[in-house]
């Protein structure tokens, strides 16, 4: 009974903070949609901009983890075993986003370098019907990660935004964002591997955990039949 105790305040802990994270990653996806959704780098995609991602990946970790909080506080057996599916699925949607990434890697490559092309077209367009006198979701992504560009800043053509000039200087950023974000992502590849597979360990132990605490209150009669 104290080991089942343990485990059952174990989940409730572990889900709490989960719920926590989520409500965070909720509020950082509004606060993206109320300043920016970066919606125009990637046209093609303009409703799976970060903002949405956050927000609805926000919805999803806060509502699955109160699931799981309150089942074990509550000893219920439907809320346990309907958290036990929402793992499993999101899980499985996890492995499958993981391979197909894998599989079609160079192609996913070509798609975002291409619809970005489409994105900065139309910055350009956009520039020269206001006199460049306007800045955009492109402006903010140069300044914040010091980058010009999708590879480099001759792709703005004659007019290169302020936001591509180093600070101080008179040079442009060397660097494309489209080439950075891509090279700091091979750069922490292992490190983007570990946490994946961390997050799956989480999930089946959760899985576990769940499936025990469900298979004892039954075995007892308790919790909601």
């Amino acid at each position: 009974m104290s080991c089942l105790k343990c485990l059952k305040y174990t989940m409730c802990v572990v889900n709490f903070i989960f719920f926590i994270c989520g409500a965070t990653v909720f509020g950082l996806g509004i606060y993206l949609m109320t300043f920016s959704r970066f919606s125009s780098l990637l046209p093609s995609l303009q409703a799976m901009n970060i903002a949405n991602t956050l927000f609805i990946t926000g919805i999803i970790i806060t509502c699955v983890s109160f699931l799981g909080f309150l089942g074990a506080l509550k000893e219920n057996r439907c809320l346990l075993i309907s958290f036990f599916i929402l793992l499993f699925i999101l899980m499985l949607t996890e492995l499958v986003a993981a391979c197909l990434l894998l599989m079609f890697e160079s192609q996913i490559d070509n798609f975002i370098h291409d619809d970005l092309k489409k994105g900065l077209q139309n910055s350009i367009n956009n520039r020269q019907n206001y006199n460049y006198t306007i800045e955009d979701d492109w402006d903010k992504v140069q300044m914040t990660f010091h980058c010009c560009g999708i590879t480099n800043h001759t792709q703005w053509g004659t007019h290169v935004p302020k936001s591509c000039i180093k600070p101080n200087e008179m040079h442009h950023w060397p660097d494309g964002c489209f080439t950075k974000l891509k090279d700091t992502f091979e750069k922490n590849l292992l490190n983007t591997g570990i946490a994946v597979i961390v997050i799956c360990i989480i999930e089946v132990l959760g899985m576990c955990f769940t499936m025990t605490l469900f298979c004892h209150i039954r075995q007892t009669g308790l919790g909601y039949k």
